[in-house]
């Protein structure tokens, strides 16, 4: 049993909550059921009241019906659970005291007029919403057919006015349809392009996809393509153009048409073309230049198949001295007249001459031969610059150094057959110029740690990377350790301890060696101050430093010399430099005046080498030295017994001259007793080499001073 609610608003809204639980599933609204609860709460009073009223009013029932359809309950399921739910409760919840068979008449009449009023109501509304849509159609194919035509009336302005070729055709290539700005590009007039095909625009530099491209869009494999394509005109010249194809389907998108837009490029590409001519070709030879080369070589270094590279790297001897005497102008004609004869040289397949810059040239050959073609471009080339050069009335001798490098493509890079092929020209250079040499690896490494030492070597001096070790100096008369020489090393930290020979030459061509040797000789002061200090006058032991050629030249020799001697306290009697025969050969007054002041306060300057530079013996009357140092190559016979009986005199007639001239002798590379011996007896004063002692520590020299000290 259903129990009834208090009051007629109670029960008026519990009949609204069932209607809305019943109909709410099959309504299109948005609203939420409690809401749709709220929008049926005015209808079920209307059926409340109208079930209720003295008269009965059917209109009341078709309004309630009209209103569902307005809810957007369209449903025909709506309106069935709505009749059903009507039927079931509207009596029980609304009909009051009144007679429940009339109640129950005209609920039942009140359900005929709703569904009267609903099936009126959605009737309208459809009959509405169709004349809606037939409207809207009316009106949207009147806007189609007049954007159709403003469209059709703008394409026709574009494609007739458009800068760009337009051109249309058929799915066979069949011209169609194209614009004046095409006919003008061609060069030709319509009737001209009549039935054309597309197919017959081929040229030779088609790139290979060209084609393939356009296969696929005829058949509806891709809707455009893009490419760069070439053209030949009626006239037998080129139109390059920027080409786009395009395809047009029709209203079932089956393929249609094909649409062509094309930009002339011709002038652009001549103009791109230019520019990379001057991009990769020297301006004054008109040879390829650096660029174009590396490219070529790069090309040449990744080909396979076994292939080999050759490469002649040209420098011109001399060439420097031809621009400083006759001006750039005769320099730079006398280049244009080698760049002619080198292009003569390299006319085969597989090779090309290139000007690197300045008078530096380079000649390439490719193939599976380059052994044997690389050396008979090298002897071309070399035969060719044998004919002199005239220039402003002059002839000119013009002579190369030539450096190769051949072997097989893919081993090296550019950079490094490039650096080889330098090397080794400097190699060809270095011997004497006018010839060329072959590239080998382990000249290359050697020159390769030459250069890695030349730029490790400023550094190497801030890090205290040098140090030196100290080799005695014995008196051949007694035995006792007079003093010693220092000997610069320099502990690399890739190389491990380098020797002078390895480093010397390059601080020197760097100017590194003025503040090289200014260390040296301040730290060799300094231990012979400490030697001084521990030994006193019983053992006055002399420090000798050698001086570089750069060294004699610098205005400060004299002035550093005098700071570190007083700085260190270290009389100039302990001093001695050593000065290498050939640094004076041929010196003058100047380069002597340094040498005479350093001598005049005290400091000892010796020979060294001596024997070695040819000099005339006269000159040592106007040299500032005091001591003479033979060099080895005077005693390695002595070795062994019995010595050569000519080097022997050659000695002897050194010490006696040397001797009459106040002149001391000291002697190199003494390696055996006898050797010693030979030479005591000869009258040479002092001597070092391995017989007595190796370079080495200070505290070496210590232990021989102490024991000639002690006896």
């Amino acid at each position: 049993m259903i129990a009834e609610p208090d009051g007629p608003e109670d029960r008026l809204r519990r009949f609204a909550t069932i209607w809305s639980r019943a109909v709410f599933p099959a309504t299109s609204t948005s609203l939420t059921r409690p809401e749709f609860e709220e929008l049926l709460l005015p209808l079920a009073r209307r059926l409340s009241e109208a079930l209720r009223a003295r008269t009965f009013e059917a209109e009341e029932g078709k309004a309630v019906g009209a209103a569902l359809v307005s809810a957007h309950c369209t449903d025909p399921d709506a309106l069935t659970r709505s009749l059903e739910c009507v039927d079931a409760y509207l009596v029980l919840y609304c009909g009051g005291d009144g007679s429940q068979e009339d109640l129950r008449i005209r609920s039942a009449r009140l359900q005929h007029a709703m569904a009267a009023g609903f099936a009126q109501a959605l009737r309208e509304r459809t009959l509405a919403e169709q004349e809606a849509i037939s409207v809207a159609a009316l009106q949207a194919q009147g806007v189609v057919a007049q954007a159709l035509h403003a469209t059709e009336a703008r394409f026709r302005a574009v494609f007739e006015g458009a800068a760009i070729g337009i051109g249309m055709a058929d799915l066979d290539g069949n011209i169609l349809q194209v614009n004046g700005a095409l006919l003008r590009m061609f060069g030709i007039n319509d009737q001209t392009m009549g039935g054309r095909n597309v197919r017959e625009w081929t040229h030779p530099d088609d790139a290979p996809q060209t084609w393939t491209l356009y296969d696929e869009l005829v058949r509806g494999e891709r809707e455009h393509y893009h490419v760069e394509k070439a053209f030949y005109r009626p006239d037998g010249t080129v139109l390059w153009t920027n080409l786009t194809v395009s395809l047009l389907r029709d209203a079932d998108g089956n393929p249609q048409y094909q649409l062509a837009l094309m930009e002339d490029t011709t002038e652009r590409r001549l103009l791109n073309l230019r520019l990379r001519y001057e991009a990769t070709h020297d301006a004054l030879t008109g040879l390829p230049n650096r660029t174009l080369f590396f490219e070529r070589l790069e090309k040449a270094l990744g080909a396979g198949n076994n292939q080999r590279f050759g490469l002649c790297y040209l420098d011109l001897d001399g060439f420097k001295t031809i621009n400083d005497s006759l001006g750039h102008a005769a320099g730079d004609r006398l280049l244009v007249e080698v760049a002619d004869r080198l292009q003569s040289c390299a006319t085969a397949p597989g090779e090309m001459v290139a000007r690197l810059g300045g008078d530096e040239f380079v000649a390439l050959t490719t193939g599976p031969d380059t052994e044997r073609e690389v050396d008979e471009l090298a002897g071309r080339i070399m035969n060719a610059l044998i004919t002199p050069v005239s220039i402003d009335g002059r002839d000119l001798t013009v002579r190369g150094s030539i450096g190769i490098v051949e072997g097989p493509a893919g081993e090296r890079g550019p950079a490094e057959v490039l650096r080889s092929a330098d090397i080794t020209m400097y190699r060809a250079k270095s011997a004497g110029g006018n010839r060329f040499e072959l590239a080998d690896p382990e000249a290359d490494a050697r020159a390769i740690t030459r250069h890695g030492l030349t730029t490790a070597l400023p550094a190497a001096l801030d890090r205290n990377e040098f140090f030196i070790e100290y080799q005695p100096l014995v008196h051949l008369g007694d035995g006792s350790v007079r003093g010693a020489e220092a000997l610069v090393r320099w502990l690399h930290p890739q190389h491990g301890v380098l020797g002078p020979d390895r480093f010397i030459p390059l601080a020197e061509h760097t100017g590194l060696i003025v503040p090289l040797g200014r260390w040296v000789l301040e730290q060799s002061v300094r231990q012979a101050r400490a030697w001084r200090e521990t030994y006193g006058d019983a053992v006055p032991l002399r420090i000798n430093v050698n001086l570089s050629p750069c060294q004699l030249t610098h205005p400060g020799l004299v002035q550093d010399t005098v700071d570190i001697l007083e700085r260190t306290g270290v009389a100039p009697d302990a001093l001695c430099l050593e000065v290498t025969e050939s640094a004076l050969i041929g010196a003058d007054d100047d380069l002597l005046k340094p040498l005479r002041r350093l001598a005049e306060m005290g400091v000892d300057i010796a020979l060294d080498d001596f024997g070695t530079g040819y000099s005339n013996l006269a000159n040592l009357r106007r040299l500032p030295v005091s001591i003479l140092k033979l060099d080895r190559s005077f005693t390695q016979s002595m070795q062994q017994f019995p010595a050569d009986p000519v080097d022997l005199k050659i000695v002897e007639g050194i010490v006696s001259l040397a001797h009459s001239l106040n002149l001391a002798v000291t002697v190199e590379g003494v390696e055996t007793g006898a050797q010693a011996e030979q030479l005591r007896i000869l009258g040479c004063d002092t001597a070092q080499g391995w017989f007595y002692a190796r370079p080495g520590p200070p505290e070496r020299l210590h232990d021989l001073a102490l024991v000639d000290a002690t006896g």
